[in-house]
């Protein structure tokens, strides 16, 4: 298994539409990756860093997949067009990261 984060940096000038991201671009990533090996998708919402202080990411996505073949698959496949429908829910360029799952 692996998982790719895909974090949105918390900035003074981030604008974010969670309404837009829950409702059409999370389904989107869903009914274009579900078929192909994705398997489970978290959207987290940062609150707060330990002791109060302000989160580094303000939203972050966990997709975990079957394994790093299926996501190239799935990215080869439809990757350019979830990548680009991040401009209309956010002014913010993510962080993407694949991880391998240890435990």
């Amino acid at each position: 298994m692996i998982v790719v984060s895909v974090m949105y940096p918390a900035t003074d000038d981030a604008k974010f539409d969670m309404t837009y991201y829950l409702e059409k671009h999370m389904p989107l990533v869903g009914s274009c990756w579900n078929a192909m090996g994705l398997r489970e998708a978290k959207v987290l919402k940062g609150t707060n860093a330990p002791g109060g202080g302000a989160v580094a990411y303000s939203v972050m996505a966990l997709l975990t997949f079957e394994q790093a073949g299926t996501l190239q698959q799935a990215l080869a496949a439809h990757g350019k067009e979830i990548m680009a429908d991040i401009a209309n829910f956010t002014n913010v360029q993510p962080i993407i990261q694949v991880n391998d799952v240890l435990l």
